[in-house]
């Protein structure tokens, strides 16, 4: 139970501090809470015109569309003049290191945010309750999924947050803005308002709100207690987040046994925190180190673990992240996989919050253990003689090829992103053919488990 708001000191706390350039921006624009609902129109006006904020340079001199509101025009020149500066201290040199980085990890990237991030994102029951309320992941797990996928990789793409042709800042400024969006549906109104004297909203039982109803009427009428639980979105859960994004990352590749050096682990830290500026992240909630980053993560989920909720809807998000990844995998004997690789990078505590402790069978359970121990010892050994190879790359990139093809990169559903991004996405797809760092019969194996037809030699 959260003390009195009005007691000396609580207004330090990040759980009840959330983003006053977007979350005044919003207010502007919806204006106070309607006793009838959301004002549906106005929304759909809103996402309409930021859905013109595709690429970096598109921000430049950014001006609303002719004929919108007055008011929402004037909020959004505002808020793009404000939220596109990057922070003084971004290092082009540090930015530039994790995108090469991140490339070159590739498939196993998206091994990592399957398996890794997203996972670690719903045990915080406050994040889950959102997601949960709109319904998002255990009807629409996929969409989830390729949302963040549509942000991480125009972040993490050659110029994605410096150069205008990228698209880093207009996706994370969007990001930022719907975040404040859901704190104004869920507080049925303006964030600063609502901590004037915190209260209990109860949930909302009118027929128009039933849950078959929007995201936008359900999250209105989801009910929201701010002495208890903060502000949804907060300053805490940000930060957790981007955690999620670069920490949860770093630490899973060390896992997986190709952890990267000191300096790289910094640099591409570094990158996401720059993000999270633009993000709305506050400087003073971001770890550089990873040492730093360990202890702020696991300080944030010990307190989450004493805010119990009930029901509690993280079981039912990560059991539907879990079945969607399943639906890839070919084999039944297989099919666990996905969980084990999971509770391996969660660990026993994110394991039991997630509800992914139980039973699988004996034989897939001795299967993955065993695989995994041979991978490693294997590995040690290899890479006496050959510095670059591991075959646990291979199996992750053999996994976030299937991941990637099937969930990000299915033609009939691409990404939400502008062509021009789209298309580097999928020229990035086709460049990761082939491993450099592995030996060709490594790559020859790669080939017939992804079917993935031999390059053209032009393409090396």
């Amino acid at each position: 139970m959260r003390r009195d708001f009005h007691e000396p000191g609580l207004r330090d706390d990040p759980a009840l501090r959330a983003d006053p350039l977007a979350d005044a921006t919003i207010a502007r624009i919806l204006g106070p809470g309607r006793p009838g609902g959301p004002d549906t129109e106005t929304i759909a006006v809103l996402n309409k015109e930021i859905a013109r904020w595709q690429l970096n340079g598109d921000l430049d001199g950014w001006r609303a569309s002719p004929g919108l509101p007055a008011e929402m025009a004037a909020a959004l020149e505002d808020y793009v003049a404000k939220a596109r500066v990057l922070p003084d201290w971004a290092d082009a040199a540090r930015i530039a290191r994790s995108e090469v980085l991140f490339m070159d990890m590739s498939m196993a990237s998206c091994t990592l945010l399957f398996c890794a991030s997203l996972p670690q994102c719903y045990v915080i029951p406050d994040l889950a309750a959102v997601l949960h309320a709109a319904g998002e992941l255990e009807q629409h797990t996929d969409y989830r999924v390729r949302a963040t996928a549509a942000m991480i990789f125009p972040v993490m793409m050659h110029g994605g947050l410096l150069d205008p042709a990228g698209g880093g800042v207009a996706q994370a400024i969007k990001v930022r803005l719907i975040h404040a969006m859901i704190r104004h549906l869920v507080l049925r109104g303006d964030v600063a308002e609502a901590l004037v004297a915190p209260r209990r909203l109860p949930p909302l039982h009118l027929p128009t709100f039933a849950r078959g109803g929007t995201m936008h009427q359900v999250l209105y009428a989801h009910g929201w207690d701010i002495d208890r639980l903060g502000l949804p979105c907060n300053q805490q859960e940000l930060a957790y987040t981007l955690l999620t994004f670069h920490y949860v990352f770093l630490h899973g590749l060390r896992r997986l046994g190709l952890g990267l050096d000191k300096g790289d682990e910094e640099a591409y830290m570094h990158t996401w925190n720059v993000l999270g500026c633009v993000l709305g992240i506050e400087p003073g909630l971001m770890a550089d180190t990873m040492t730093d980053a360990a202890r702020m993560f696991a300080d944030i989920q010990t307190n989450a673990r004493g805010q119990a909720r009930k029901p509690d809807p993280r079981p039912a998000l990560a059991g539907a992240l879990v079945a969607t990844m399943q639906r890839y995998i070919p084999l039944r004997l297989l099919k666990p996989f996905p969980v084990l690789l999971t509770r391996h990078l969660v660990g026993k505590d994110a394991t039991r919050d997630l509800g992914l402790d139980g039973h699988v069978s004996l034989l897939s359970r001795a299967l993955f253990v065993l695989g995994f121990s041979l991978v490693r010892g294997i590995d040690a050994i290899g890479r006496l003689v050959f510095p670059g190879f591991s075959i646990s790359r291979l199996v992750t990139r053999i996994l976030g090829y299937r991941l990637t093809a099937k969930l990000l990169m299915d033609e009939t559903r691409p990404l939400a992103l502008p062509a021009t991004l789209l298309n580097e996405v999928s020229d990035a797809m086709r460049a990761w053919h082939n491993d450099d760092k592995a030996p060709r019969w490594m790559n020859a194996i790669e080939r017939r488990f992804t079917g993935r037809a031999m390059p053209d030699a032009r393409q090396g």
